[in-house]
């Protein structure tokens, strides 16, 4: 109706409780705007319930103290995340201006992420697109899942090389939907290995025992992001950067390759 006052309470900003910790950083660039780290496995992203401190984000408050504050005061610099055991190429925003360039591209899926995923099996077809809709499972709510009524999402792969019992894919996510590739790779049939969450533990028959101790020997999730690709935020200049496989990971195909097999594959291809 025009001449009433309303008084308004908000509470005073929360002040962070992060502590800069002098934790390992894998620096792979850095300049004035933006920090591109190789995160190993076994790290959290940002502290949560379970990981009040020794995060990548302890790191990165003792290696840079200036950070963008855009994600929140829990998680300084954060664009994107990658999943505790998957190691690999993230980029740190260190300004407010490089976070909404960065966050911009992400959202309009011009950034380009190329992952390696060593899964169970050998897919039917030598590549393809996995488009199946992602949402929270119904009754197991740590978990994700393949579910009508979920987010779009997008997954693109190609069969690198093969051992028959396992394969190693390139996987390239279109979009960027939580445990995404994760759970398109499980609903494929062919789950990461060492992936507890989503079926990724299997035996096998005692006929291949060198396999089956090699194997056996990865305590890891055989999920890792080789590569990430955007356009720097103040430059524009399109920028590539690459993260070599973590030793146990390595050691592992080092294995299988010795054992045999791992030929390039046929180019076969489907969508799913």
């Amino acid at each position: 109706q025009g001449g009433e006052r309303v008084a308004i309470d908000l509470p005073a900003p929360r002040p962070s409780s992060l502590i800069p910790e002098d934790l390992p950083l894998a620096v792979l660039y850095e300049d004035a705007d933006i920090l591109v780290v190789d995160k190993p496995a076994g790290l959290s992203v940002h502290p949560g319930a379970g990981a009040p401190s020794g995060t990548l984000v302890n790191a990165l408050l003792h290696h840079c103290r200036d950070l963008s504050g855009i994600g929140g005061v829990e998680r300084p610099g954060i664009v994107h995340r990658l999943d505790k055991e998957t190691s690999g190429v993230l980029v740190v925003a260190k300004n407010d201006q490089a976070h909404r360039s960065l966050a911009s591209q992400f959202k309009a899926r011009t950034v380009a992420k190329t992952y390696e995923a060593l899964v169970w099996g050998r897919p039917r077809c030598d590549s393809g697109v996995i488009e199946a809709a992602i949402g929270r499972h119904p009754s197991a709510r740590v978990r994700m899942a393949v579910r009508p009524g979920g987010r779009a999402a997008r997954t693109a792969y190609r069969v690198m090389s093969s051992w028959g019992v396992v394969s190693m894919l390139e996987v390239r996510p279109e979009t960027g939907r939580t445990h995404q590739i994760r759970v398109h790779l499980s609903h494929l049939g062919h789950a990461i290995v060492g992936d507890r969450l989503y079926g990724g533990r299997r035996g096998l028959p005692s006929t291949l025992p060198a396999l089956q101790e090699a194997l056996a020997a990865f305590n890891g999730l055989g999920l890792h992001a080789r590569r990430l690709a955007f356009a720097h935020p103040r430059s524009g200049e399109w920028r590539e950067f690459g993260a070599p496989r973590p030793p146990e990971l390595q050691r592992l195909v080092l294995r299988l390759e010795a054992l045999g097999g791992g030929a390039p594959p046929s180019a076969r291809a489907r969508t799913s």
